[in-house]
């Protein structure tokens, strides 16, 4: 079968603008993997590989003008935002090569010999290595921050491993000018352009699930892609590991003193935070507990009035949009769901945002109002209104994992221990791989401390795709027992020559 074209299409008008490649074949996919695969060698010198990445960041600062507007052209995201999410892109890029010239990441480990243990015990020097080539998938929603020079790429390189990009088909044209601009600041620094390369196509992804060269995959993207590829990456001769971001519907509660305390202030900021960039960030919250009541009213009504206000938008592609106004029509007809403010189609091209609102009790009972418990993709909310905190505590009880959950408190719950409150983040805290108090999930910061993962299905391992510790998905450890100095990688071996920081027991004064 002939390779199709690859289409660079403009989300306001449907209308595609230019062709930008062709579908990579079985054999093309064949040969990024293979060029990848050889060229790992070339990223074992750490300081190479620093180097690359503070180039790489360098380069796409110098094309900003032209990365933003190819990405905005191609998404619809606008200037402002992919502006901010280049500079977050080659923040972390730069983070990570910090992370590289330290060194911790590496996780060094030494035991001493000691025949007084019993048993006795032998040296042990312990590291961690690349995997190999990883495959990345790339995010329809984030263009840069999580496709081409995003955060799996940067962390797997960093960790020493070749990458091959599945682009993803929303922004092709995106991830070509990216990709170019990655292998160019390989090259400036010395190391093979196969570093890093991309291909295109359906087909191509599941050829590199399945390349027996590839070590570990990471993905963003929708539960039913996901799922199918974690199937395959686990069912392969060799199973890897698949480090995907699926859904999540990032519940929020609100307790009844905090709607009481300020239910105008936490309506203004829902609905800002759901509309966040089209309702198109997968920390979005979509289902909102809200007290029955004078307070919860008052806070619906603020939702109303500032969702009213917000004009409508242009998703991604024309597919979600149709996915998004069928989903909400299919909420809004379940008995007993109410939509005050409607959300669906705004226009040919757009969406309006909106909200849902249903008792709590009914989604303790389950049946077809289990859809309100899955993530729509867009400018929507469900607001849940419930009567006592145990009613509260049952909904939550039905959720399925998330990658966040917030929790709106009083002042005073905030500031008291043991009680509610305390309860309340307990239980969040199983659900959630990020709990947020009097704040909003949207955005997440590229820091050592964060957390974007979660219980299956917001995520397929227990690792963070954001942060420091996402380098940690491409490494393995390996242990050395007894083995002579100057044997030892650099890295282990006794004057540590690299000077990297390690953790030695069994030393004697």
């Amino acid at each position: 079968m002939a390779a199709g074209p690859v289409w660079s299409v403009d989300p306001r008008t449907g209308k595609p603008r230019e062709q930008v490649a062709v579908e990579a074949t079985p054999q093309e996919v064949d040969e990024a993997v293979r060029a990848a695969h050889a060229a790992r060698g070339a990223l074992a010198d750490a300081g190479a590989r620093a180097a690359f990445l503070r180039t790489a960041a360098d380069l796409l600062d110098e094309a900003a003008a032209q990365v933003v507007e190819a990405a905005d052209a191609e998404t619809a995201l606008g200037p402002g935002r992919l502006t901010g999410e280049l500079a977050r892109t080659t923040g972390q890029l730069r983070s990570f090569a910090d992370a590289v010239d330290e060194g911790s990441y590496l996780d060094i480990r030494i035991d001493r010999a000691d025949p007084a243990t019993a048993p006795p015990r032998p040296e042990l020097r312990r590291y961690k290595v690349p995997l190999g080539v990883v495959a990345v998938y790339a995010a329809s929603n984030f263009p840069l921050a999580f496709s081409v020079p995003g955060g799996d790429t940067a962390s797997a390189l960093a960790a020493g491993c070749p990458v091959v990009v599945k682009a993803h088909p929303d922004h092709p044209a995106t991830s070509e000018l990216c990709a170019a601009l990655l292998r160019r600041a390989a090259v400036a620094t010395g190391l093979p352009a196969e570093v890093v390369s991309v291909v295109h196509g359906f087909d191509s992804g599941l050829e590199l699930i399945r390349h027996p060269l590839v070590t570990a995959a990471g993905f963003t993207g929708s539960i039913r892609g996901g799922r199918a590829l974690f199937d395959a990456a686990s069912t392969r001769p060799v199973p890897i590991p698949f480090h995907g971001e699926l859904g999540s519907l990032n519940p929020v509660v609100v307790t009844e003193a905090a709607a009481a305390e300020r239910a105008e202030e936490i309506g203004g900021g829902l609905a800002g935070s759901v509309t966040l960039g089209v309702g198109q960030f997968c920390v979005k919250p979509g289902l909102v507990l809200v007290p029955e009541g004078a307070a919860g009213d008052r806070l619906a009504g603020a939702l109303a009035k500032a969702l009213g206000e917000t004009g409508p938008g242009v998703l991604l592609d024309h597919r979600m949009r149709e996915n998004f106004v069928a989903g909400v029509r299919e909420r809004a007809a379940l008995p007993g769901v109410d939509a005050p403010v409607t959300p669906g189609s705004g226009g040919e091209h757009t969406v309006g945002a909106g909200y849902l609102s249903v008792p709590a009790r009914t989604l303790i009972e389950g049946g077809p109002y289990e859809l309100l418990l899955e993530e729509c993709f867009g400018p929507v909310t469900v607001l849940a209104r419930y009567a006592g905190q145990g009613e509260a505590a049952a909904v939550l009880g039905r959720l399925p994992g998330n990658l966040t959950a917030t929790l709106q408190l009083s002042a005073a719950e905030a500031d008291g221990g043991p009680g509610p409150a305390a309860e309340l983040i307990s239980q969040v805290t199983t659900l959630a791989g990020r709990v947020v108090v009097n704040s909003w999930p949207t955005g997440v910061a590229v820091a050592p401390a964060q957390h974007h993962g979660g219980p299956y299905p917001a995520a397929t391992s227990h690792s963070t795709s954001v942060g420091g510790t996402a380098i940690e998905r491409w490494l393995r450890p390996v242990a050395y027992q007894s083995v002579p100095d100057a044997l030892l990688p650099p890295e282990l071996r006794e004057a540590n020559p690299l000077g990297l920081p390690r953790r030695v027991t069994g030393d004697r004064a």
